[in-house]
């Protein structure tokens, strides 16, 4: 998709030390291995959008034959059942990305593919087909300019999902600074979101909303070189390689706050 607020689009990594945009299989593998040498128990493959990378089921096997908790973030435009009954023992949750079943607000933010939105009887399908393979189901949802005044909670409750991340979109220096203007939000706009939508919290969906800063310095990211990075003073600081120095060497060389990441409810029973 083509998302025009995207706080990952990594064109600064394309552009300098990786023309081909990521990894080479072997290698992305072996980064998997070192996660696991390093004593992880959670792993999220996100985005971009990460159904694009040819061996992400690889990654994901890779990963939970190690032992680790498996989690994709997508927006689930290729999500297939195929690839569902592929992974249905080693992928442990799915995120859904859905900011809107609005059509017009998914046009003007971008939210589609080949110029077509996602319906909202699809995303109910795709929710569905995940939960059929006892796949737990997440939900992320970027709250912007176009969205903060819309009701999702209905869908939402349809929808199933177990949590429901509400994220204040987040301006990154080198990422999204050419068009996020049009779709910052002030602190009251994201708190109206979060109230109009508060109901989903009396069926047991649990909201975890993260405005701008919760978000910045609170977690641990790898980017498409194999690097760790910070989203610390809105801009990407990235470690070097974690196959060249160590996990160790390059998680020393960012700002990752424990604090944070617990105070925004990052510990929580992810187990299967």
């Amino acid at each position: 998709m083509k998302c025009k607020f995207c706080f990952a689009t990594f064109q600064d990594v394309k552009s300098t030390i990786l023309p081909k945009g990521h990894l080479s299989k072997d290698d992305s593998l072996k980064v998997i291995d070192e996660i696991i040498k390093a004593g992880y128990s959670k792993i999220t493959f996100a985005g971009g959008e990460p159904t694009l990378c040819p061996w992400i089921d690889e990654l994901i096997i890779r990963a939970k034959n190690g032992g680790l908790t498996t989690m994709l973030v997508t927006n689930g435009a290729r999500l297939s059942i195929e690839i569902l009954n592929k992974l249905e023992d080693y992928l442990d949750w799915v995120t859904l990305s859905i900011d809107s079943i609005n059509r017009e607000t998914l046009i003007e933010t971008g939210r589609m593919e080949r110029n077509q939105p996602i319906s909202e009887n699809e995303y109910l399908k795709i929710a569905n087909d995940i939960l059929s393979k006892n796949i737990r189901l997440k939900l992320n949802t970027v709250v912007t300019s176009k969205n903060y005044n819309e009701n999702l909670s209905k869908f939402v409750v349809k929808l199933k999902p177990e949590r429901w991340k509400i994220m204040q979109v987040l301006p990154i220096k080198g990422q999204n600074d050419n068009l996020i203007d049009n779709f910052l939000i002030d602190g009251k706009q994201f708190q109206n979101y979060i109230l109009i939508n508060s109901s989903v919290a009396k069926v047991g969906i649990k909201i975890i909303p993260e405005n701008n800063d919760e978000m910045t310095e609170s977690y641990i990211m790898i980017d498409p070189a194999g690097r760790f990075f910070d989203n610390a003073n809105g801009i990407h600081n990235y470690s070097q390689s974690i196959l060249e120095v160590g996990i160790k060497k390059a998680f020393e060389e960012v700002n990752v706050k424990t604090e944070k990441f617990i105070n925004r409810n990052g510990i929580y029973n992810w187990k299967k």
